[in-house]
């Protein structure tokens, strides 16, 4: 595997060529991780971020009782915990695999050491911490101003290999995707209910067909 490639696909890195990523990627280590490990717990020194080659992870927080709140999944091409690196602080929250993982580590000694010798790799990278910033003021929205049905649909509009007329599998179980839409897996099964009586959708366990994508999309809740 050539860890440029992959460094290459993330956000914080699109805008680089690739020669400024090879010492970066000289610092950077793979890491194997089975369902159910977990990468790092709250509290936990942040020594750099992760890149998911492939597989699965949750970003939750867990309370003192065991109950947990999914804040974000990250699937491949995506990288976690940038924010908390550049500014020295432990995490805040716990990444756990949905699945086998290949994660990449990027160490936070190797990036700045770069960014120090070369800061127009900084002023590159600007471009993918804003994209970053840009997509969590888009979730902020959706939590604070569309309904349950709304932030449902959304989700369902989003996937990749959405198409009406063909089924698509959820990428995460219900329990999981209701945390992360900020609902109770109640009130998100009533939601898929709701729409499936209307025709809109077909739901088969985790696999969900649109039937009805004009109607979907118009459908305010």
């Amino acid at each position: 595997m050539r860890v440029q490639d992959h460094l290459a696909q993330v956000p914080l890195f699109n805008e680089l060529p690739s020669v400024d990523l090879d010492p970066i990627a000289r610092g950077t280590t793979e890491i194997n991780i089975t369902r159910g490990d977990v990468v790092f717990r709250r509290g936990d020194p942040c020594t750099g971020f992760h890149v998911v080659v492939y597989g699965q992870i949750k970003l939750m927080f867990v309370s003192s009782t065991g109950d947990e709140k999914v804040v974000r999944l990250i699937g491949p091409g995506d990288s976690f915990g940038e924010a908390l690196m550049f500014m020295g602080k432990d995490y805040i929250v716990t990444a756990q695999a949905l699945s086998d993982t290949l994660l990449l580590h990027v160490s936070r000694e190797a990036l700045l050491s770069e960014l120090e010798r070369r800061p127009s790799v900084a002023r590159k990278m600007l471009a993918g911490l804003s994209q970053r910033l840009h997509t969590l003021m888009g979730d902020v929205e959706a939590y604070s101003l569309r309904s349950g049905a709304q932030r449902v649909i959304g989700y369902l509009l989003k996937d990749p290999d959405m198409r009406e007329g063909h089924p698509f599998r959820l990428e995460a179980s219900k329990s999981v995707i209701a945390s992360r839409l900020n609902l109770t897996p109640e009130h998100f099964s009533r939601i898929l209910r709701d729409l499936t009586d209307r025709h809109f959708i077909r739901v088969r366990g985790r696999e969900i067909t649109v039937l009805n994508m004009g109607a979907l999309v118009n459908y305010r809740g």
